[in-house]
């Protein structure tokens, strides 16, 4: 048997290559729509890729199965076990609870475990040249390590009202039923830390059936289920705007990028013409960059792990924006923009080629520290936006501070104050750089970027 894990850290997010080393065939599991990855695994080992597995219909990603099966031929296995409203809406091999999907010597057995959605499905494998005992488990957003998959997603991000209980409901009896797998069994969850798809995720890759019963919170509160709900639902992460966006694009028909696209280099004249219009223009240098000059309509949101989550937030999807970027990072941005649907990438100009365009007014900030925010609080009465997730701030904040957390700051500007100082801080200052520029790009002059934020307010 041939296994690998694909990790997308930028959205930490876990694919895998499973494969029948003496029949040649390889199967997917919940594939990232950059599919090249995937392909290339299988021509440096001699397999044919001959099945697509998906664990349900994912909110945090743009799934590639459609593109791998449009590539490679192969058939699609997707959950039959929703409603009707949570059913795909293209062809595919439906699968039930109990179906079993053969692989050369390998065996597939289908596992429904609704919960984070009504949909979810597990695969627990068996190799059967080595033994009849199952070796891994495909849980998806099922169980992670450490934690379980969020079932108010469907309310908070689709706006289906009280689905979270149902879930919640419905996730407590799926983990009823994992205590009868066999403890050895290896568990590979589709998400590891820093996903939004549960609030308290492990770093370690894998797992296995039994530390999780021993380790895992849930498992300590299966004969309480209202404490159960109760705890599965409070201090969830606030979840990504596109979130609803992508639970629509992976159940019907969609566009399809079977490569990866080149985003177009903007000549300067081009980009004095966005300037004149209102296309949204993403400044994806640095924090300290940015700070050294900068556009006053640009929003940073610096090329990291957690860029793609940002643009998901702040990106109509409708409409074209444009990227300030280096030139060696711009495939890099195109996968991590593809890898979550944004396909209206209008073009790029590098920090340079910025700076050489004539009659261009560049803006500079120098960002702050612990005394003069003290100081501007009392003598300028300065209001301080923490822009950190509401569990953050419930844990610990600054005295005065109100919360606005930045994915959803342009929809509370209102609540802050032009005529006084804004001073903004996150926990260590790559949030409340977001924040700063969307304050700048909406017409605040007087704001102060605190960027050792918590982090260095609680030192002594």
């Amino acid at each position: 048997m041939f296994f690998e894990r694909v990790y997308d850290k930028s959205l930490a997010q876990a694919s895998y290559v499973i494969a029948c080393q003496a029949a040649g065939v390889a199967a997917v599991i919940d594939p990232k729509r950059d599919v090249d990855t995937y392909l290339k695994i299988a021509e440096e080992n001699n397999f044919t890729i001959t099945k697509i597995l998906e664990t349900h219909i994912h909110a945090d990603f743009l799934s590639g199965s459609r593109e791998l099966a449009s590539l490679t031929g192969a058939e699609m296995y997707l959950s039959d076990m929703g409603d009707k409203d949570w059913q795909y809406e293209f062809p595919h091999k439906k699968t039930l609870n109990g179906d079993h999907i053969e692989l050369g010597n390998l065996d597939f057995g289908v596992v429904s475990t609704p919960g984070h959605t009504p949909e979810s499905l597990s695969f627990i494998l068996t190799d059967k040249a080595a033994s009849d005992a199952p070796v891994m488990i495909f849980t998806g957003d099922f169980i992670f390590v450490g934690d379980v998959g969020r079932p108010d997603l469907l309310e908070q991000a689709a706006g289906i009202k009280g689905s979270q209980e149902i879930g919640a409901g419905q996730l407590f009896e799926s983990l009823q039923d994992f205590l009868d797998f066999q403890d050895f069994i290896q568990v590979w969850p589709g998400h590891g830390a820093g996903s939004a798809c549960g609030k308290s995720l492990g770093a370690v890759p894998s797992t296995t059936v039994g530390y999780e019963k021993i380790r895992n919170w849930a498992f300590k509160l299966l004969d309480d289920k209202e404490t159960f709900t109760k705890t599965l639902l409070e201090d969830q992460p606030e979840p990504p705007k596109y979130f609803a966006k992508m639970k629509q694009l992976n159940k019907i028909e969609r566009k399809l990028l079977t490569e990866v696209p080149e985003i177009r280099h903007l000549n300067k004249n081009e980009f004095k013409d966005i300037l004149h219009g209102e296309m949204p223009i993403i400044d994806t240098r640095t924090p300290e960059a940015f700070a050294d000059g900068f556009l006053s309509r640009s929003l940073n949101i610096e090329n990291n792990n957690s860029f793609p989550t940002w643009m998901g937030w702040y990106m109509d999807y409708d409409k074209p924006f444009a990227l300030i970027a280096m030139p060696d990072e711009i495939e890099d941005l195109s996968r991590k923009l593809m890898r979550i649907g944004l396909d209206n990438v209008f073009g790029y100009i590098s920090p340079s080629e910025l700076k050489e365009i004539s009659d261009l007014a560049f803006n500079k900030e120098a960002p702050i520290g612990k005394e003069a925010v003290k100081e501007k609080v009392v003598n300028q009465n300065a209001q301080i936006i923490d822009v950190r997730g509401a569990s953050e701030y419930k844990k610990g904040h600054i005295d005065g501070s109100i919360n606005l957390f930045v994915g959803k700051l342009n929809e509370n500007l209102e609540q802050v104050s032009k005529d006084r100082p804004v001073i903004v801080h996150c926990l260590s200052g790559s949030r409340s750089a977001i924040a700063y520029s969307l304050l700048k790009a909406n017409g605040f002059e007087n704001v102060y970027n605190y960027s050792g934020g918590w982090q260095d307010w609680q030192q002594l």
